[in-house]
């Protein structure tokens, strides 16, 4: 190669290596939401001495019924915005005896509804 081509061929993978850099940060990262929607609301009305049906009624199904031991219903809620590094994470574990709660653990429990992915505004088919 000249000297004058191989100029050009090395500014062309400059800017195309610069180039890819920049659109490196346009990658659309989704908000990805996982177990149980625990709503401080609704979790601050658990009480010892409800029953599995109630908590259910409350809660929902578990998310984790651990097989070993049936006396304790784990619920997770787990949610991840697209760019932020941290996931926001909370956890409900009730513990029963004889088919009653007989105490339960909370853990970064919401004070209202948790934050969870934003609605969008519908799209219409065909727009004016």
């Amino acid at each position: 190669m000249r000297p004058a081509h191989l100029i050009s061929a090395l500014r062309l993978t400059a800017a195309v290596a610069a180039l890819s850099g920049l659109l490196a940060g346009c990658v659309y990262r989704m908000d990805i939401q996982q177990g149980n929607y625990l709503d401080g609301h609704t979790v601050r009305q658990l009480k010892v001495g409800m029953t599995r049906v109630q908590v259910r009624y409350l809660l929902g199904t578990p998310m984790i019924k651990d097989v070993f031991d049936t006396d304790r219903w784990d619920y997770v809620y787990y949610f991840k915005r697209g760019y932020v590094e941290r996931p926001i994470e909370s956890r409900v574990t009730v513990f029963f005896h004889d088919g009653k709660v007989s105490h339960f653990a909370l853990l970064n429990i919401p004070k209202g509804q948790p934050i969870a992915p934003g609605l969008l505004p519908s799209a219409k088919k065909f727009p004016l």
